[in-house]
């Protein structure tokens, strides 16, 4: 289970971030984030990032970043995060990103998913999941959903973060 955190603002510079030895150079990125107070977050982009809908991010997108919460992070400012997830900002599509338990609540309570036949299961590959989402790290993305406390959505699509 990760503990997701995010943060949420455009993207005022991209960079190569050198990751080490081993032929790695220009694997990695550094991307600068700044929020409407003005509070600026970079975030290391490795191959692992999982890119929703597999966007293409320049400077000037507005993004949401999601890294581990409980990951050791260096002491610096500006504060230095592992992306796990980018997404960039889509009016037409809610996403989010969480833990969400066996009955498909997510952690923070505020979202319950109702799984239909039309709901798309698949994984950061995009080949389908045959199992339970249950008990698992989702990118959801989704429409409506009720005004009941947790909201409740029927999910179009579910990315399960193996």
């Amino acid at each position: 289970m990760t503990s997701f955190h995010s943060f949420h603002g455009t993207i005022t510079e991209i960079t190569n971030f050198n990751a080490g030895q081993g032929g790695k150079k220009g694997c990695y990125k550094l991307f600068t984030v700044r929020n409407n107070m003005g509070v600026i977050v970079n975030f290391v982009v490795s191959p692992s990032t999982y890119f929703v809908d597999h966007e293409m991010l320049v400077v000037g997108d507005r993004v949401t970043g999601y890294y581990d919460g409980d990951a050791p992070a260096i002491l610096i400012y500006p504060p230095q995060y592992q992306a796990l997830v980018m997404v960039k900002d889509n009016p037409n599509q809610n996403v989010k990103v969480d833990f969400f338990n066996n009955q498909l609540q997510s952690s923070d309570g505020q979202l319950q998913l109702n799984i239909s036949t039309n709901t798309h299961i698949v994984l950061t590959n995009g080949q389908y999941f045959s199992g339970h989402p249950g008990n698992r790290d989702l990118v959801v993305y989704y429409g409506p959903t009720t005004r009941s406390i947790p909201a409740q959505t029927t999910p179009y699509r579910i990315v399960v973060l193996c």
